[in-house]
C-alpha cells in the first residue's frame, strides 16, 4: 500500500515503513507527525483520489535533524569585475512513516 501526501508543501509517495528527508519541520527527535493531507491512497486494484483531500491521515516519527550538501552558488558579470560566491545548506528532517490510513 502507498500513498501521495503533501508534507511541508512537497508531494511524496509513501509507503509504511520508508524513511524520507523532507523540509524542517517543527518538533525534537521521536516526536509524532500526522500529515492529513492525503491525495491518493491505493492498494493493488484499489485506488482512491481525494478531491482535492482524503479523510485519511499518515502518521510518521521524527528520528533526526540534519542538513543537506552544501550547494555553491556563483554569481559572475564577465568583464565587471563583479564575482560573488556563497553556498546554501538546506535544513532537512529525517522521519520515518509508521502508518497509512
Amino acid at each position: 500500500m502507498f500513498a501521495i501526501v503533501e508534507i511541508a508543501g512537497q508531494q511524496f509517495k509513501v509507503e509504511q515503513g520508508q524513511e524520507i528527508y523532507v523540509h524542517r519541520l517543527q518538533g525534537n527527535a521521536g516526536d509524532a507527525v500526522n500529515a492529513d493531507r492525503v491525495l491518493l491512497t491505493s492498494d493493488g486494484d484499489k485506488t482512491t483520489v481525494g478531491t482535492p483531500n482524503l479523510k485519511t491521515t499518515v502518521k510518521a516519527t521524527i528520528l533526526e535533524h540534519v542538513k543537506d550538501d552544501k550547494v555553491i552558488v556563483f554569481k559572475k558579470k564577465r568583464r565587471k569585475g563583479y564575482r560573488v560566491k556563497n553556498g546554501h545548506r538546506q535544513a532537512l528532517t529525517k522521519i520515518k512513516i509508521e502508518s497509512i490510513g
